[in-house]
């Protein structure tokens, strides 16, 4: 079993997003939190990342941060990867591009690829020594195994954003889905 809690990028952690939560926990669901609604006004992934740790207690792990917001939300940074994913307007997001990061976000995503990096270490020792001697000898095989486990034994959440309306990072949850759960 395994879940996705959905949070809107504006609203964030309402009261019933509390109460599934406990409930999943209670049960020990695995979860993925997919923050929806990118393209809508006022939409703020890193408000809702926050609160997703601070009032849920959750152990959060961006595998993405979005490229702009509202009206001006074109895609993904893929924090393992560490491509972007522009999604196309005419096609409604069913045909999307792997580009290099945007320059502008270039230091942001390094600095979020960071954290999902030594959170998703944290659990394993091995790993966690690898990652202290250099940072860059992980690989993309070893954080999908770590996330993986981590997911799978509910000590961490991967979190990933999109707008579903339009179909942007539709297809990048479901292979999350596939690779975590």
């Amino acid at each position: 079993d395994g879940a996705v809690a959905v949070f809107c990028a504006v609203g964030g952690v309402e009261p019933q997003s509390d109460t599934v939560w406990r409930q999943s926990d209670k049960y020990h669901v695995p979860k993925i939190a997919f923050i929806n609604k990118m393209d809508r006004t006022g939409a703020d992934f890193y408000s809702v990342l926050n609160s997703i740790e601070k009032d849920l207690g959750a152990n959060a792990i961006p595998l993405e941060i979005p490229i702009g917001s509202e009206s001006k939300f074109r895609g993904v940074v893929d924090l393992i990867e560490m491509k972007a994913y522009i999604y196309d307007e005419e096609s409604l997001g069913k045909e999307f591009s792997v580009e290099d990061i945007p320059q502008e976000l270039l230091e942001q995503a390094l600095k979020y690829r960071h954290i999902m990096v030594e959170r998703a270490v944290a659990l394993d020792e091995k790993l966690m020594k690898k990652f202290l001697e250099q940072e860059d000898s992980i690989t993309q095989g070893e954080l999908y195994q770590a996330i993986r486990q981590g997911t799978l034994a509910n000590k961490m959440i991967p979190v990933t954003c999109g707008a579903s309306f339009k179909n942007k990072g539709v297809q990048k949850l479901l292979d999350t889905i596939v690779a975590f759960l």
